[in-house]
């Protein structure tokens, strides 16, 4: 048996910390908002939650985060299936999951809400070595004209890919 030296094993945790698996992005965010900010939060989770989330299985499509007056932030409606093995110690799929933040955070992002029109919407759900992240984004909703410039622009560049891919 070898000697470990202790930076090695330092490197592999730091290795382990940088490594990213999105779980689940929000790509209806794009289209109707103005993506201004983003920043990044724990979820308070249940072991089942966990399980079926490593399955790689969840739905932000019609979620978002409210920060209520004590400075606690919530996300809602957050589709995460329950874990099949787990029986009848199973999650509820669409509970509100507490959202870890300092509070000088939470107490920036309230005033920041306050301004019209600008929402906290959820982009991706990924895990961060053993962590899970909520990558979030305040947003301003977009008017319909916006949308389809959006939609516009995102098949140009399609197209362009196309033809330089076809040379």
């Amino acid at each position: 048996m070898g000697l470990r030296l202790p930076f090695a094993i330092g490197r592999r945790m730091q290795r382990a910390k940088d490594s990213r698996r999105v779980v689940s992005r929000n790509r209806r965010a794009a289209l109707e908002y103005e993506l201004e900010e983003t920043l990044e939060a724990g979820l308070v989770l249940l072991g089942s939650e966990v399980k079926s989330l490593r399955g790689g299985t969840a739905n932000l499509e019609d979620s978002w985060i409210s920060i209520d007056e004590g400075g606690h932030a919530q996300l809602l409606k957050a589709h995460i299936p329950p874990y099949a093995q787990a029986g009848p110690a199973n999650h509820d799929p669409l509970r509100p999951r507490r959202l870890l933040l300092h509070r000088h955070e939470a107490r920036q992002l309230r005033q920041r809400l306050k301004e019209r029109g600008l929402t906290l919407v959820p982009v991706q759900l990924y895990f961060q070595g053993p962590w899970i992240k909520l990558e979030c984004a305040v947003a301003r909703g977009k008017k319909l004209h916006d949308k389809r410039a959006t939609l516009r622009e995102k098949e140009d560049r399609r197209e362009m890919d196309r033809t330089l891919r076809g040379r």
